[in-house]
């Protein structure tokens, strides 16, 4: 079973990217939990939020303690929340950030763990016009954790979100862009 825990702030889809993950998952034929813990309910206030996803039904249904993937939205939460809490030593960690992987690994002061970084903000700014970090990461989390094929995300988003957007054809294009974008552009060390 893998668990994987999304650090974010309100307002930047942390809870939708976890939700969107799994979901993807889940047609992929994966057995699949996404759930959201929240502090006080506000825009730009720390969230987290969860995802289980296994080949065998999952009976457990607790809190995410030990994740094998930790997934940073917002890398000012850095220091300010304990984002490697639990995180063991063969886990991962995808930060969106512009710095390379050993400098944030450094900047966390972690070893043995396998740190990844991609610039989520600057894909979604160029793809999407804007800074929306999660639709990126999507991609960054497939590429690490070879949950499921970039083609088979690709489609289940496609199908998702062309019903979301079904009037804003380029927010479809420009996801999937960020999406595969951020799968080819993730970096470790």
């Amino acid at each position: 079973m893998l668990e994987i825990r999304w650090h974010g702030r309100g307002g930047q889809g942390a809870k939708t990217a976890a939700l969107l993950f799994a979901d993807a998952a889940l047609s992929s034929g994966k057995y699949i939990q996404a759930f959201s813990e929240y502090g006080p309910e506000r825009t730009g206030a720390p969230v987290a939020a969860y995802d289980r996803l296994a080949d065998e039904p999952i009976t457990l249904h607790c809190g995410v303690t030990s994740p094998g993937v930790v997934v940073i939205l917002d890398p000012t939460l850095i220091g300010k929340v304990d984002v490697t809490k639990g995180l063991p030593e063969n886990g991962s960690l995808i930060v969106n950030s512009k710095l390379p992987p050993k400098e944030m690994r450094e900047r966390l002061k972690l070893s043995g763990r396998k740190v990844y970084t991609v610039d989520a903000s600057g894909i979604s700014k160029e793809t999407l016009g804007r800074e929306m970090p999660n639709t990126p990461l999507l991609g960054a989390v497939a590429r690490v954790t070879d949950v499921m094929p970039l083609d088979d995300m690709l489609r289940d988003m496609k199908e998702k979100l062309a019903k979301k957007f079904r009037n804003k054809p380029e927010l479809i294009d420009g996801n999937l862009k960020a999406i595969e974008r951020a799968y080819k552009e993730v970096v470790s060390e």
